[in-house]
C-alpha cells in the first residue's frame, strides 16, 4: 500500500477536500453523460421534472416507442448521478418505472432531466464542520400518484448538519387506501432508516443520540404514530408499518 494524499476523484466522484469542509459533486460525469446523449449545447430548465405526471402517461400511451436500449443506458447513467444529486432523485425513480416499453412522451421527460442538468452541472453536496450534530429528517407522499396502479410514492432524507447524508424515492408495495395511510407507510420506509443511522452514528461518536424527529405534514399520521391504542380506522393498515408506533413509544424518534 502506499498514501496517495488526499481523495480528489474517485468511481466518477469529485472530491473537494477544504480545512472547513468537503464538497462532493459529479461534475465530470454530468458532462460525460450530456456530451453522449448529445444534449451538452441545450437549454436548460428550472427544475428537473415536467409539471403534470398524469399528463406524462396520457400523452405516453398514444406515443410512440423509442429505442429501449438507449432510454436504458440514460436511466442508468442518471441513477449512478442520484448519489450525489438527491434532486433529481424522484424525477429519475419516476422514469425507471418505464424501461421496459419506454414511449417518446418518456423520452422527451427523461430529456428534461438533462436539460436541468445542463444548467446546475455545478451542484453537489457541501458538508462544513463546527454545526451540530442533529440527524434530522422530512417525509412526504402522494396518495394514488401512479396512473398505471395507483400506488403512492415515498419519499424521505436525512440531513446530518450541513447537508443531506441519505435519501429515497420509491413506489410503496401495496396500495394505500387513505392519505393518512400514504403517509404513514412513508413515515414508517423513514422510521427503519432513522433507526439504521442512528445506529451507525451512535457508533461512530460513541455517545447517545437526542430523539430523531421526523417532519411529516399529516396530522393523522402524527397522531396515529402516538396513539398506543389500536383503532378501527387503522385496522387495514399492514402490521408492518406500526413498526413505526413502537420506535415512537421508544423515544427513538418523533414525528
Amino acid at each position: 500500500m502506499k498514501d496517495l494524499g488526499p481523495m480528489h476523484y474517485f468511481l466518477g466522484l469529485e472530491v473537494w477536500q477544504r480545512s472547513d469542509e468537503i464538497f462532493l459533486s459529479q461534475g465530470k460525469y454530468t458532462v460525460d453523460i450530456l456530451k453522449r446523449f448529445g444534449m451538452m449545447d441545450c437549454k436548460s430548465m428550472t427544475r428537473p421534472m415536467v409539471a403534470n405526471l398524469k399528463k406524462l402517461h396520457e400523452t405516453a400511451s398514444s406515443s410512440d416507442s423509442v429505442d429501449s436500449t438507449m432510454y436504458r443506458q440514460l436511466i442508468g447513467s442518471l441513477l449512478y448521478l442520484v448519489h450525489t444529486r438527491p434532486n433529481i432523485c424522484f424525477a429519475v425513480n419516476a422514469l425507471s418505472q418505464f424501461m421496459t416499453d419506454p414511449r417518446h412522451a418518456h423520452w422527451i421527460a427523461a430529456k428534461h432531466v438533462l436539460r436541468y442538468l445542463c444548467g446546475t452541472i455545478g451542484y453537489g453536496l457541501r458538508y462544513t464542520s463546527g454545526g451540530s450534530v442533529t440527524l434530522s429528517d422530512y417525509t412526504d407522499s402522494d396518495w394514488a400518484g401512479s396512473v398505471v396502479d395507483r400506488k403512492s410514492t415515498s419519499g424521505y432524507c436525512f440531513s446530518l448538519g450541513s447537508a443531506m447524508i441519505s435519501w429515497s424515492s420509491r413506489k410503496q408495495s401495496s396500495v394505500a387506501l387513505s392519505t393518512a395511510e400514504a403517509e404513514y407507510i412513508s413515515a414508517s420506509d423513514a422510521g427503519k432508516e432513522a433507526i439504521w443511522l442512528r445506529k451507525l452514528l451512535g457508533g461512530l461518536f460513541d455517545g447517545v443520540l437526542e430523539t430523531t424527529v421526523i417532519q411529516c405534514d399529516n396530522q393523522s399520521c402524527v397522531k396515529l404514530s402516538e396513539n398506543p391504542v389500536f383503532h378501527d380506522k387503522s385496522k387495514h393498515i399492514e402490521m408492518r408499518y406500526h413498526y413505526l408506533r413502537d420506535m415512537v413509544q421508544k423515544g427513538a424518534i418523533r414525528l
